[in-house]
């Protein structure tokens, strides 16, 4: 079970029906994790298609820097005793379609993908960040997520300065891929 590092004095400014925030934490931390093994199977995809060029030396950059975050969110989940999501084996399979298709579109198409992923993840970060910074026992996990979530945005930045908005169909790729983003948060919360 999850070890309380929280400051449960604090508790007076949650709302009846919130999760306790041991709960809240394992959630976000078990979140976390499945995000961080999609967005390295993203990468994966992308590079299956695009195998050389610049763009395929941006990809790479920023596949190194997810495995960082995915193997920091693993080791997180073993030393807190966080089970990972249920869904592994699919946020791998889908986290690989998704890139993999992307670049079919072409290189824009993969910046698109990065674009429209990390605008999700940045707002998913600041979220969580704003409700970890009650908790001064969580200073070490607030310090991992600001790092994490500034390379996300320097992700999206990557993938405006190449092209993203050149893809084609922008708009509607973009909304699809955050729509699935979305969902895909929500249930790795639960399951």
């Amino acid at each position: 079970m999850v070890s309380s590092r929280l400051d449960l004095e604090d508790a007076a400014v949650f709302l009846p029906g919130d999760l306790p925030p041991p709960a809240r934490l394992a959630r976000m931390m078990r979140v976390d994790q499945a995000g961080e093994h999609g967005a390295v199977r993203i990468y994966s995809g992308q590079k299956a298609v695009l195998k050389e060029g610049e763009t395929a030396e941006l990809i790479a950059h920023m596949a190194e820097q997810e495995e960082v975050h995915y193997r920091t969110f693993n080791d997180i989940l073993c030393s807190r005793e966080v089970r990972p999501s249920l869904l592994a084996p699919f946020w791998q399979r889908a986290g690989f379609a998704m890139g993999y298709c992307s670049a079919l579109l072409g290189a824009s198409g993969a910046m698109a993908c990065t674009v429209a992923v990390e605008e999700v993840i940045d707002a998913h970060y600041a979220e969580q960040l704003k409700w970890l910074r009650r908790f001064r026992e969580e200073e070490a996990l607030l310090d991992t997520i600001e790092r994490f979530q500034a390379e996300e945005a320097e992700h999206r930045e990557i993938g405006l300065d190449n092209e993203a908005e050149a893809a084609p169909g922008y708009f509607v790729l973009t909304r699809a891929i955050k729509s699935l983003s979305r969902l895909a948060i929500t249930i790795a919360e639960r399951l």
